[in-house]
């Protein structure tokens, strides 16, 4: 039996990941323990648990495979830094944290409490868009494709481009830093108001309010290259030994000031965070959006003309642009892509594993991803202490029941907290730790803001459809398991649909096959029985917080905010009326 242990640490998105004999077993980002949202630092308590759901010890670890690689690029690093002396300090600060993976071994024993004599495992260093390429491209089950990752920065490059072939990933070409697509989206955003790490989804959503008013400011911004692009200087404060970015004692990100006075000098001030939105910042967040679907596009157009296969494997934090995603399938040669779950830094523990193991080892065992469910699960006997130990009255049901009342209320336009199976691997709840609702019923989204997400009134919801429905529902029939992509809803739908139809008469949907979640399918499937709509409102079970993991969380969450049911495991509970 041969174990590979996957980690991202001192990095946004902390996670830890275990391949046995080739296959993925289990994965989990240390946020969903900790509770600390885009942890980064180290993930002791997703290696311990990994460990413990794989069912190995640290003794039985052959190889742990890390998500960086300080001497990757090493050349274009020297190369700036030698053109820019003043960042040579900088950069013996980038090369002396990572010193910290130099004895791997220490770092876990002291981290995780084991002895250092029970550590027998090899350490391999992945190059961040290595491993971002792996986790798609070894998730795909495929034999060939091309491939781009695409994220703010990692070992020194922003973008990668490659062939993969068998079990090799060939990279083609990078776009190094300072120029970086993600950073084009990171600082615009701080400019209108959303200056914390990850909010960039928000400003997805709020693009379709906005008009192309800026265009002129924003085609000025990116400069387009033989070999990708370059950022114009002018917009953006200098490059530094972080780009921008630091973690904090407590492993949170904290990201600093991108954008240059130029933004002032030609947009006015920016948004204070929290207030009011004006059409101004509507109009950046299109005009910005717009950009980088350009750019998104332009460099998928590119890769297809050195790579002429049908199919795409994406990863990076911009692979989680799921309206550039959709779009990508009219306006490029590709007609499947590859995006696991987790695409973000998170993914890099999966992506490193997988490179370890196809790559190096050679092991010749490809797997094929059918399902996001990489996460922790939890029995019948801990779901009723916990629920016993809280005083919350429940009914066990078998399935038939449960899937019967549950659908039910989401007819009746109640809001239910659904936990069930393994938890989700990425971002993005996806049938067992969600939030369920009507999609049609009237003013569900400010009932679901107003009640339990309280976000911004502009971020849409997303529909779960069932896969043999989608055609029918959207204009695009590719799937989305994972909900990555956004399709214009068919306008026949749009009225029964309206609380998760967007503005611009979209959703980020997520199909349902019955393969992947037999569960979820067959309860979207008995809702359609009784209202003529094979879809439901899904949104992370969550408020303001990691999505919950084990079921105190749940039921907790559940009794805090103003949830009509919970269905966790086989058990049914329902608040009072008084």
């Amino acid at each position: 039996m041969s174990v590979i242990l996957g980690i991202n640490a001192f990095h946004a998105g902390a996670s830890a990941a275990i391949i046995v004999d080739g296959i993925p077993k289990v994965a989990i980002a240390e946020e969903r323990l900790n509770r600390v949202k885009y942890f980064a630092g180290f993930p002791k308590l997703s290696i311990l648990r990994c460990l413990e759901y794989a069912n190995v010890d640290f003794s039985d670890i052959d190889a742990v495979a890390v998500g960086r690689d300080s001497s990757a690029n090493l050349r274009k690093k020297l190369e700036f830094a030698l053109r820019h002396p003043t960042k040579l300090l900088n950069f013996a600060k980038m090369r002396g944290k990572s010193k910290t993976f130099d004895d791997l071994k220490l770092l876990i024993a002291e981290k995780c409490g084991v002895e250092a004599s029970k550590l027998t495992f090899d350490t391999h260093n992945v190059e961040h868009h290595l491993a971002h390429t792996a986790s798609a491209y070894f998730a795909s089950g495929w034999d060939e494709c091309a491939a781009i990752t695409i994220d703010g920065s990692g070992d020194f490059a922003s973008c990668m481009m490659s062939r993969c072939e068998g079990d090799s990933i060939n990279p083609l070409g990078r776009v190094f830093v300072p120029h970086s697509l993600g950073t084009v989206y990171t600082a615009v955003c701080q400019f209108i108001g959303y200056p914390k790490y990850g909010d960039e989804g928000k400003v997805m959503g709020l693009a379709p309010l906005g008009t192309n008013t800026y265009k002129s400011f924003f085609d000025n911004m990116i400069v387009k290259k033989s070999n990708g692009f370059e950022l114009n200087p002018k917009y953006f404060l200098p490059f530094g030994d972080n780009q921008g970015m630091e973690i904090n004692d407590e492993g949170e990100m904290v990201v600093h000031r991108l954008y240059s006075d130029k933004f002032v000098e030609e947009l006015g001030d920016p948004r204070e965070p929290y207030s009011e939105i004006t059409q101004r910042d509507e109009d950046i967040a299109f005009g910005l959006q717009k950009l980088f679907e350009e750019f998104y596009i332009g460099m998928l157009n590119d890769l297809a003309d050195q790579v002429p296969s049908k199919r795409l494997a994406l990863a990076g934090g911009c692979a989680l642009n799921s309206v550039a995603n959709g779009k990508a399938f009219l306006e490029t040669p590709f007609e499947e892509h590859c995006i696991q779950p987790a695409a973000g830094d998170d993914g890099l523990a999966l992506g490193a594993a997988l490179y370890l193991s196809n790559s190096v080892f050679k092991e010749g065992k490809r797997w094929h991803m059918t399902d996001a469910f990489l996460g922790d699960s939890f029995g019948d006997e801990e779901i009723e202490a916990e629920l016993k130990k809280r005083d919350v009255p429940f009914s066990k049901l078998n399935r038939d029941e449960l899937i019967d009342k549950t659908t039910d209320e989401i007819k009746d336009g109640n809001v239910i907290g659904w936990f069930q199976g393994r938890m989700e691997w990425g971002p993005r709840a996806l049938g067992n730790r969600s939030i369920l609702a009507h999609p049609g019923y009237p003013d569900m989204k400010d009932i679901l803001n107003s009640r339990i997400k309280h976000r911004e009134w502009f971020r849409p919801f997303a529909p779960s459809v069932l896969e043999d429905r989608q055609g029918e529902i959207f204009e695009q029939d590719q799937p989305s398991p994972y909900m990555l992509h956004v399709y214009k809803i068919r306008p026949e739908w749009r009225e029964k649909l309206s609380a998760v139809n967007h503005v611009d008469n979209t959703g980020r949907l997520q199909t349902v096959s019955r393969i992947e979640n037999e569960l979820y399918y067959d309860l979207i499937t008995a809702f359609d029985k009784k209202t003529g709509i094979p879809v439901v409102l899904n949104t992370s079970f969550n408020e303001n917080e990691p999505v919950v993991c084990k079921p105190a969380e749940a039921i907790d969450c559940y009794l805090r905010t103003k949830m009509d049911v919970l269905v966790i495991g086989p058990y049914y509970c329902k608040k009072s009326d008084g």
